[in-house]
């Protein structure tokens, strides 16, 4: 919108998509709510930023001479603080409530020092309406923990203030917004090769230099949030202001994100906004006695329960519910750096039937309707509008299957303002082709259209799997494409199986065409860049709870005789070309063929033109491309590279010159539309990337246009000891093209690392 005025008549986000015009009375509406509900925190709460601070009234904080404690809990009849600084007795420790259901209490300091020890246990307790006395971890927590010697033991919240000492203080900036983010998308508690839960700091030090050494740039991390249910993926939220306790404290965290931010990694967080988890001991469901909706922090009824999740539903309309999630993003961001937020289940909450049973066609009437949850839409829209006017740089990805339209627009333009969504459809298309269909029956068009169906102007993150395929009970690409032949048929010192061959060939394919084809930005899960084996099995009743398969093989990766090594490198030369070419942020993206016959898709993003043959058997020799520029073009990226595990069938050194095609200016009498063509060698399973040689680099000795396959040749996985290394000199400057010895003729892929002291925290590394 131009302006937000009461008339609300000019919606950008009508005007880029005419066929919008007819659900203008819905965002006249929505926009409505969203402009009111604003006006209301500025008017009461002093704006939304200041709104967003609640965890500096709610919850524990220091106060000058004691300690303030503050809970929302209406439908309490009475209410205590108890803990290990009174001996569970909260006789003395009674709390008053104010005409909003806040209750407090002011516990003065003991001999100078805080009444409540740092690190000592907490609860919550209040009275029901029908006498009855419960005890719950309190809403605002910091930090809660669990008896690891006592299976089932509730846990219980942690007053979390440490001395200066051992507060961790960050010591490098973020980093700058990407062009595009390259996502690694990360589970710290299963990021080990050993079967049990990482820490923060192990990660930090053991796993972001892999992630920075395979040319990523952003990190999400999945299941920070505290959830008592370690088999859910952190996804069963019960404490939303606490990390989760199995892999360290606070402080541990924010070495994490500080070590990645050392690495030119930016830090994202699977942020649960959607749902939270049922349990009533250690969630926030605990406050939820029965009270009306105005009361609880969820609807009440079936419209507050998620039957397929088994978790409780937030009423996005309520107050406190507002000041508690709008807090807790700020929360994050700020106490720990985090540079923005994936936010899971964004379907659930734009419906009111949360898209279960719900085949989304397209049809406008699906998604502005009276099945809209407005009041969800409105929280989202100020939720976008708070993250970004704290953090400008901030990066914000909806995680949605319907396709909402507008949801990656900007909040002034009608839209819910988020930066990016998931392409959810392209993994999904993935597995149905692998699982359904032979090769000869993959269709160029089908494949090309499911990859480019995405909305105009707004920004997409393509991925060919996530976490999802990892899971029990689906199967990863690699481990459809080749199965039990990767117990057995991956080294290099054997010929490789048929099932190898093909497999570690379209595992390639298929991840880097989602990549350069599918979106603005990119996403891979853990262990998926070099086909991690097997699936991923949190500890369960149903495997004798077992951490045996919730782990990451690393291992593998580092042999250097096995095969695992070749998916890395391509994994690694794909997000240098992007680090290079940058290609994902470029606006130019032309399919000019999709061949049926040959099997072959060839499309330019940016200057590039990449021609991915995915004939199981054919080679085509002189095969014709159209492209937009003429000149000389030479090869930048080829997957069939012996260093990637191919056959080492196309030639790096030879010079494409383009052939003018048609009538300049008229595209019908061009080849494919295009104005220009060369002609190239493509084998069989193979993609091929070209970049054109610029005029002023004409002079320039033939080593200096080297493609990425040559420049990472010498250099494709790195040893074990150069990681801990990296680990441990925490600072790295961006990856670039170095020449070796100074003559051009050893150029390899490099890092430079300054070393920057940690201090007393780097004490582990």
């Amino acid at each position: 919108m131009t302006t937000v005025g009461d008339g609300m008549e000019n919606i950008g986000l009508v005007s880029i998509d005419p066929g919008l015009e007819s659900f203008k009375d819905h965002f006249r509406y929505r926009m409505k709510r969203y402009v009111d509900q604003k006006k209301l925190i500025e008017r009461y709460e002093g704006g939304l930023e200041e709104f967003a601070l609640g965890y500096q009234k709610f919850g524990f904080n220091r106060d000058e001479g004691g300690i303030v404690y503050r809970e929302w809990a209406p439908a309490a009849q009475e209410a205590q603080i108890i803990g290990d600084f009174n001996g569970w007795d909260g006789s003395n420790h009674r709390m008053e409530k104010n005409e909003f259901g806040v209750w407090s209490i002011k516990i003065s300091d003991s001999g100078g020092n805080p009444a409540i020890p740092h690190n000592s246990r907490v609860k919550f307790r209040f009275m029901q309406g029908n006498g009855v006395w419960v005890d719950r971890i309190p809403a605002w927590i910091k930090y809660a923990t669990v008896d690891p010697a006592n299976f089932g033991a509730p846990y219980d919240g942690v007053y979390w203030d440490p001395p200066t000492s051992e507060r961790y203080e960050f010591k490098f900036p973020r980093p700058p917004k990407p062009n595009a983010p390259r996502i690694y998308e990360a589970h710290v508690g299963m990021s080990s090769s050993e079967p049990r839960v990482n820490s923060y700091r192990e990660f930090a030090d053991n796993v972001l230099p892999r992630i920075r050494a395979n040319n990523y740039n952003t990190v999400q991390l999945m299941a920070v949030i505290e959830h008592s249910y370690y088999a859910s993926f952190g996804y069963h939220v019960t404490n939303f202001f606490a990390v989760s306790s199995r892999s360290g404290n606070p402080e541990d965290l924010k070495y994490l994100i500080d070590k990645a931010h050392s690495l030119g990694l930016r830090v994202l967080m699977d942020v649960v906004h959607s749902h939270a988890s049922n349990n009533v001991t250690d969630g926030l469901n605990g406050f939820d006695i029965g009270q009306g909706a105005q009361e609880s922090y969820f609807h009440t009824g079936d419209r507050g329960y998620h039957n397929l999740w088994d978790s409780r539903l937030f009423n996005y309309a309520n107050w406190e519910v507002l000041r508690f999630l709008l807090s807790n993003l700020r929360w994050w961001l700020e106490e720990f750096k985090f540079d923005g937020f994936r936010f899971d289940g964004v379907t659930s909450m734009l419906y009111h039937h949360h898209g279960i049973n719900m085949a989304f066609t397209g049809d406008y009437n699906e998604y502005f309707s009276e099945a809209t949850d407005v009041d969800a839409v409105v929280y989202l829209m100020l939720a976008n509008y708070l993250i970004h006017n704290i953090l400008p740089d901030a990066t914000v990805i909806a995680e949605d299957v319907s396709g909402m339209p507008g949801l990656g627009c900007p909040v002034s333009e009608g839209g819910v303002g988020f930066d990016y969504r998931l392409a959810m459809a392209i993994p999904d298309k993935w597995i149905d082709y692998l699982k359904n269909k032979s090769d000869l029956e993959w269709s160029m068009n089908e494949i090309s259209l499911s990859l480019t169906n995405r909305r105009y102007t707004e920004k997409c993150v393509a991925y060919a799997e996530s976490h999802d395929q990892s899971i029990v009970g689906d199967k990863t690409i690699a481990f459809i494409l080749m199965d039990k032949e990767m117990y057995s048929g991956m080294s290099c010192l054997t010929e490789a199986p048929p099932a190898v061959d093909r497999g570690i060939a379209l595992h390639k394919m298929i991840h880097f065409i989602t990549m350069a084809l599918g979106g603005e930005g990119h996403l891979n899960f853990m262990g998926n860049e070099f086909g991690h084996p097997e699936w991923i099995d949190f500890p369960r009743e149903g495997n004798g709870w077992s951490y045996e398969m919730c782990r990451r093989q690393w291992n593998l990766v580092d042999m250097e005789h096995l095969r695992y090594k070749f998916m890395n490198a391509f994994d690694r030369a794909m997000n240098l070309l992007d680090e290079k070419y940058s290609f994902l942020a470029s606006t130019k993206q032309i399919v000019s063929s999709t061949n049926e016959e040959d099997k072959v898709i060839v499309f330019e993003r940016g200057d590039l033109v990449f021609v991915f043959n995915f004939h199981p058997e054919k080679t085509y020799d002189g095969y014709k491309v159209g492209c937009d520029l003429p000149g000389k073009y030479r090869v930048a990226l080829d997957s069939d590279a012996l260093e990637f595990g191919g056959h080492g069938r196309v030639g790096h050194d030879a010079d494409h010159f383009t052939s003018p095609e048609g009538i300049p200016g008229v595209p019908e009498t061009n080849f494919n539309n295009r104005p220009n063509s060369f002609k190239v060698l493509s084998p069989a399973r193979t993609c091929v990337v070209y970049y054109r040689v610029e005029e002023s680099e004409e002079s320039h000795d033939d080593n200096d246009e080297m493609g990425l396959n040559e420049i990472l040749a010498a250099d494709v996985i790195p040893e074990q000891e150069d990681v801990e290394e990296a680990a441990r000199q925490a600072k790295v400057g961006k990856p670039h093209l170095v020449d070796g010895d100074g003559d051009g003729s050893g150029l390899s892929k490099t890092v430079n690392f300054e070393v920057e002291d940690f201090g007393d925290d780097a004490s582990d590394d």
